[in-house]
């Protein structure tokens, strides 16, 4: 198809959480963000009309010049599960259902026309000349963001999350331009929702503490007969489960179909023999860490047995991934080393947000009938589809703080500079080029320090972050590099893959480790780069490119080239509970607000002590919902 006959399409997910917009050229990835990044609210689920109004933006388009909006489920479908799922279970949920039914009565049947006033609210002219809306099933659009970017020319596709019409996992084939469903398990049982009760349990935010129940896990005794107890109550009562990787809940113990809730709490307190941990609780009891441990045994044992099914449906070498139970790095690299595709890659925005990517190339593709030309790498740009701020953007916010700032126009002098600054103990806010998408920061909007500083993962936690002090961090290290430091045998540039570091690099575990409390455990030096090595010795990597991301590169490879070690910690450029940063004021007032020590805004090196003083108050941290 030539370039001026390829189609503009607009993809959206909305109304759930982590809602996005993404504009494709045909098969191209112009730009894609979410909602939450425009709003600072984390998980924003409304109608992402910022989002939607960057790409456009970005794509130098309107609304009318767009061929096709995409929606990334069949509200109808969904609708009809929620009915039946009512019906099922009556007269239990009845609140539930009183309290669901108005929404859906008034406007989320009526998707459609609620889409269009959404769009004719942006259109500022020819409000009557919107485009056609279509829309896509929400495992579709999961596995279509999974297989059309990737390299492949055909694989087998995994997506597991919590539910989306119906569909909770599903096993498709991919091949050319189309995707075939092969296998698909339905509501009420479901991996990402089983995972999400236990997140709750444990004491975190169901759709974004899941990643702090997977690094919670390798606090727990491994060889504890509580642990051991623990996964055998799962197995027995919770989740039965089939050589195939099929399962079934038994949803006397769920609460999750109806309810308000995910689990009925006096059966699993008869269960389980403890109490829910509450939410704002400092303290974590190592029956929380042994029960997080068993519960990622039992999720990792399940994508295993799926992962082979899908290899014996499909008889491909390769494994496409998404859906937010992609995003457990843990069992990723488990499957990884498993070796049982030769080739794996996972949708860096593999939750919801992703969604709308998947909806626009699944309408491109299958729809359109377009034919596919799979890129060596990847189509994702390294994810970097978000907004660039220029220099303009950036002296308006030095002006507007009367803001101190050095340029430094020289690229090497600038690398240089920041690998001095962070291996001289500073905590640096980087902010460069386009904003990555999805729920990792990549070198786009990364706060860096330097691995070998054995107190920087303590600091991090507590006087940037602001988070929990278990939490591990990752690193970022030269792909070049990536085997001399982890054992890994493949690329890993968006952070979605965990694996031990390498052998030579770590320290001996002391007699007792596993019976250590958390804090002795956690302080332990257990490697040559103790900031990134987690409890368990492994980390969850990224690999740098010189291709996807140069200047990045360029500083990991100054601070290899003066201090021997081509790894850098990267977290995403945020406090708990905040979205990662988007414009130069977000990260200004972010740098401010912590006791990071630098900010690079592209060219321009902001220091904290040089900075004046401000209004009390002026940079207090704002009222982040902590997640």
């Amino acid at each position: 198809m030539d370039n001026a006959a390829r189609p503009y399409i607009l993809g959206i997910s909305a109304w759930y959480h982590d809602s996005a917009a993404t504009l494709l050229h045909g098969s191209e990835i112009l730009a894609a963000a979410q909602e939450e990044r425009f709003s600072r609210v984390k998980h924003d689920s409304h109608f992402p009309a910022h989002a939607v109004s960057y790409v456009l933006e970005e794509g130098g388009l309107a609304l009318k010049d767009l061929d096709a909006v995409v929606f990334y489920d069949k509200p109808l479908l969904k609708f009809e599960r929620l009915l039946e799922t009512y019906h099922a279970f009556a007269p239990a949920g009845l609140i539930s259902f009183l309290a669901a039914m108005p929404v859906w009565i008034k406007e989320k049947l009526f998707m459609r026309s609620l889409l269009q006033r959404e769009l004719k609210a942006l259109a500022e002219h020819d409000k009557d000349e919107l485009p056609a809306i279509y829309f896509s099933e929400h495992h579709l659009s999961h596995a279509a963001s999974a297989f059309y970017p990737s390299p492949f020319r055909q694989a087998a596709i995994l997506t597991i999350d919590g539910v989306g019409e119906w569909a909770t996992t599903s096993i498709c084939h991919g091949r050319d331009n189309q995707i075939t469903v092969l296998k698909e398990l339905r509501f009420p049982h479901s991996l990402g929702l089983l995972y999400s009760s236990f997140t709750a349990w444990c004491g975190f935010r169901v759709n974004s503490g899941e990643y702090k129940l997977m690094g919670l896990a390798p606090y727990g005794n491994a060889d504890s007969d509580r642990t051991k107890a623990y996964e055998r109550l799962i197995r027995d009562e919770l989740v039965d489960i089939r050589e195939d990787g099929s399962f079934m809940l038994n949803m006397r113990y769920f609460s999750f179909a109806t309810g308000l809730r995910m689990y009925h709490e006096g059966r699993w307190r008869d269960l389980f023999k403890m109490e829910p941990r509450t939410f704002d609780e400092e303290e974590i009891g190592q029956n929380y860490m042994d029960l997080a441990l068993a519960i990622q045994r039992v999720t990792e044992d399940i994508v295993l047995r799926l992962a082979r099914t899908a290899r014996k449906l499909t008889a491909c070498d390769n494994l496409c991934l998404a859906g937010g139970v992609a995003l457990n790095c843990t069992a990723n690299g488990k499957l990884l080393r498993e070796k049982i595709f030769r080739n794996l890659w996972i949708q860096p925005a593999s939750g919801d947000a992703g969604g709308s990517l998947g909806a626009a190339l699944a309408f491109y593709h299958m729809h359109e009938e377009a034919p596919r030309s799979p890129e060596k790498t990847d189509a994702m740009h390294g994810t970097y589809l978000g907004p660039s701020f220029g220099r303009e953007s950036i002296e308006k916010t030095a002006k507007k703080y009367h803001a101190p700032y050095r340029e430094l126009t020289n690229e090497d002098e600038l690398a240089a500079t920041v690998a001095e600054l962070i291996a001289s103990g500073n905590i640096v806010g980087w902010f460069q080029g386009r904003m990555e998408f999805g729920p990792r920061a990549l070198g786009g909007r990364s706060i860096l320090a330097d691995p070998r500083n054995p107190e920087m993962q303590k600091k991090l936690n507590l006087k940037i972050k602001f988070r929990e002090g278990f939490r591990p961090f990752a690193p970022a290290v030269l792909e070049e590099a990536v085997q001399d430091y982890f054992d890994i045998d493949c690329q890993s540039p968006y952070m979605l893959l965990i694996s031990p570091v390498a052998s030579g690099l770590c320290h001996p575990r002391p007699d007792g480790y596993a019976d250590l409390p958390l804090w002795d455990r956690l302080y332990f030096q257990r490697s040559t780069l103790p900031a990134i090595t987690h409890v368990d010795y492994s980390a969850r990597i990224q690999t740098i490119s010189q291709r996807t991301n140069p200047r990045f590169w360029r500083l990991a490879k100054a601070f290899q080239e003066r201090y021997q070690c081509p790894v850098l910690v990267n977290t995403s450029f945020n406090v708990r509970g905040e979205p990662i940063v988007c414009t130069p004021d977000d990260a200004y007032q972010c740098f401010m607000r912590t006791e990071m020590d630098y900010l690079v805004l592209e060219n321009c090196l902001f220091a904290k002590k040089d900075q004046p003083q401000h209004e009390e108050g002026q940079f207090a941290l704002k009222n982040y919902i902590p997640d």
